[in-house]
């Protein structure tokens, strides 16, 4: 006998409340395995595929692309079993797909056994999958890693859509949403499409195989927006972006941060032409091969042996135990821009990493969260962050803590720059490459000394690479 499984969102970070639906990859009809990814979620920390918990047929997609769930609505409803389904209570709101009335008892039964799999050999499949409900989004451990194939477009056919369609409950809005999906543009474009307030039926496409790219978008968007004046003019002539995922979890945090911890900001001006000349020599070594050795490495890895010097900075101000908790080991978080906004992912234990570990973490790093892959578990318990704002060609600023940490470094852009060397009769003014560095700390933990020291030590490394052998 048949029956109906509701699959609800879940908690997908530590405690977050509701997640975007971004993309379905299954539709009403589809046949689905364990594990199998349903669909894409946007939380306030990361994007996340959800995989199926259970075998069968995709019976209802409750939720259309674009929208915001709360944790514990159920999202998805699918049939498990052979034969005619049980007839139960039907559900509050409505439920696309033909399941208006059928709905899974609030008490399931055991599950059917799997086609084509002995009854024992379902219930352990059933049974491992309850065992490893907190990889929910990621798959079990044997599963990580793989997501469904996808079946490339012929040049003599039309290709599939990025976004497949799902059968929604007739009413306000579905025929503009189908005409969305009709259009041919991944997840990541849809998502800036949206965010700048472009149609995406209304773009001609340039990319391969028929598919609208990032710059089909901007281009239309700047079209749209920007007449030859410089500004659009008229009534109503504004953009309003929705504030929710990661935008909505960071303007939170930086508040929180800007009216808990008092901020105190030092800036220092290195000269780091030795750094530079490292960073070529380094470059050239056949275990570096493939890696990208860029200046942020050495700025990581000073900042890690200048912790270790003032430890002070890489701790937490705990109010309710009273304490300050000094951490011994750095999980170095790297800020970093994406379409979805600003993310701070960390390197785990970035203090035992050799400089080639270190450069294969920080490139990991980067590509994933520009794809937008960063897993939440990489966003939490950072200890001590950099923002690399040197590669927008700013020189310096003011960051603002991490929540929870007690420091921050800004690194600035590395500029060829007249610089005073030598002294006394062999004072001379050569061309240098020059940074600028500023240290954001909580003054409640940290003094103005130890911050001083910190910022100090790092430079001193950075000026002369070879202080960090003593």
């Amino acid at each position: 006998m048949a029956e109906l499984k509701q699959f609800k969102l879940p908690d997908v970070g530590e405690g977050l409340t509701e997640a975007d639906i971004l993309r379905w990859d299954v539709k009403v009809g589809d046949q689905v395995v364990v594990n199998q990814v349903l669909v894409e979620v946007e939380t306030a920390k990361a994007a996340v595929e959800l995989p199926s918990p259970y075998a069968g047929t995709v019976h209802a997609i409750h939720v259309e692309e674009g929208t915001t769930v709360p944790v514990g609505q159920p999202i998805v409803t699918l049939k498990v079993g052979d034969g005619e389904l049980v007839e139960v209570a039907p559900p509050t709101g409505r439920v696309s797909g033909g399941a208006e009335d059928l709905v899974p008892s609030p008490e399931p039964p055991t599950e059917a056994p799997a086609a084509g799999l002995p009854a024992t050999e379902a219930d352990q499949e059933r049974q491992s999958a309850e065992r490893q409900a907190v990889l929910v989004g990621y798959g079990v451990a044997g599963e990580r890693g793989r997501r469904r194939k996808r079946l490339q477009p012929s040049h003599d056919q039309p290709a599939p859509s990025a976004n497949p369609a799902f059968e929604v409950t007739p009413g306000a809005g579905a025929a503009t949403a189908e005409t969305d999906r009709s259009v041919l543009a991944k997840p990541p474009v849809r998502k800036l499409a949206k965010t700048l307030g472009v149609d995406l039926s209304s773009i001609i496409a340039t990319g391969p195989n028929g598919t609208i790219s990032r710059d089909d978008v901007q281009q239309a968007a700047a079209q749209t927006a920007v007449p030859t004046s410089g500004f659009a003019v008229g009534p109503g002539a504004e953009t309003r972006i929705p504030i929710r995922g990661v935008r909505k979890h960071t303007a939170a945090a930086m508040v929180a941060s800007a009216f808990t911890a008092p901020h105190v900001t030092e800036f220092i001006t290195v000269d780091v032409t030795e750094m530079m000349e490292l960073r070529k020599r380094v470059a050239a070594r056949a275990e570096f091969a493939g890696l990208k050795v860029s200046p942020l490495l050495f700025v990581a890895r000073a900042a890690l042996w200048a912790i270790r010097r003032t430890p002070i900075l890489n701790s937490t101000w705990d109010e309710a135990a009273g304490e300050i908790v000094v951490k011994h080991y750095v999980n170095l978080g790297i800020a970093a821009a994406t379409e979805r906004g600003l993310i701070v992912p960390n390197i785990k234990g970035a203090q035992d990493l050799s400089l080639a570990e270190l450069a294969s973490a920080l490139t990991d790093l980067t590509e994933t969260a520009r794809a937008g892959r960063t897993a939440p578990s990489d966003m939490s318990g950072g200890t001590f962050t950099i923002t690399n704002v040197g590669v927008f060609g700013v020189d310096t600023g003011t960051p603002i803590l991490n929540p929870g940490e007690a420091a921050i470094l800004a690194f600035g852009a590395v500029r060829r720059q007249p610089w005073v060397v030598g002294s006394g009769a062999d004072e001379r003014i050569e061309p240098r490459w020059v940074t600028q560095l500023a240290v954001s700390f909580d003054h409640r933990s940290v003094d103005g000394q130890q911050g001083s020291e910190f910022l100090a030590d790092l430079a001193a490394v950075l000026r002369d690479p070879g202080l960090a052998l003593l």
